[in-house]
């Protein structure tokens, strides 16, 4: 068995796409997922499951979601290994002090054409990114809300992503540790 993360993009935000905790693991083990810890009611779920293909197992979370609850929220299925590799990937090191301005948003897939000039453009001074295959790295110590490069990365990428700030990558790490 294999252990993975899967994030969820979407849910519980604003009273939009309710999707419990609970629900969430029972929906991943009925596909075949043991051992499943939730983490917060933004969806963060780690579990052990026999299959090896991410995108095959973000479609089947998908659709149990899809089928139980009505809506398709996106959700990013990844590896331990590849998790803790972007972890260990981290640019900004000096960041993990205030781990509230460090993000790390895992993309659906790798973009195509990424609009660099449009990144630089809404960067404010002080932010930072960084672009290594399937992570966008973000470090905004002026807060996230206050970001347009936060607010636009996703637009200017061109590929759907959900993010983490760097104490909950630190705990899903943990938590996959663990499991």
């Amino acid at each position: 068995m294999n252990t993975w993360i899967a994030l969820f993009r979407g849910i519980n935000v604003g009273g939009n796409n309710p999707l419990p905790m609970k629900v969430m693991s029972t929906l991943i083990e009925e596909i075949g997922g043991a051992q499943v810890r939730s983490y917060i009611q933004s969806g963060n779920v780690v579990f052990r499951e026999s299959g090896s293909d991410a995108a095959e197992i973000s479609t089947r979370i998908e659709a149990a979601v899809l089928k139980q609850s009505g809506f398709a929220p996106r959700v990013i299925v990844l590896s331990r290994k590849t998790f803790e590799k972007a972890a260990q990937a981290n640019p900004f090191r000096q960041a993990e002090a205030e781990p509230k301005t460090l993000h790390l948003a895992f993309l659906a897939a790798r973009p195509k054409q990424p609009d660099i000039a449009g990144l630089n453009a809404v960067r404010r001074d002080g932010e930072a990114y960084a672009l290594d295959g399937l992570v966008f790295y973000l470090h905004t110590p002026g807060g996230l809300g206050q970001s347009k490069l936060a607010a636009r990365y996703e637009k200017l990428l061109g590929v759907t992503a959900t993010a983490r700030n760097w104490n909950t990558v630190m705990k899903l790490r943990e938590m996959a540790k663990e499991v």
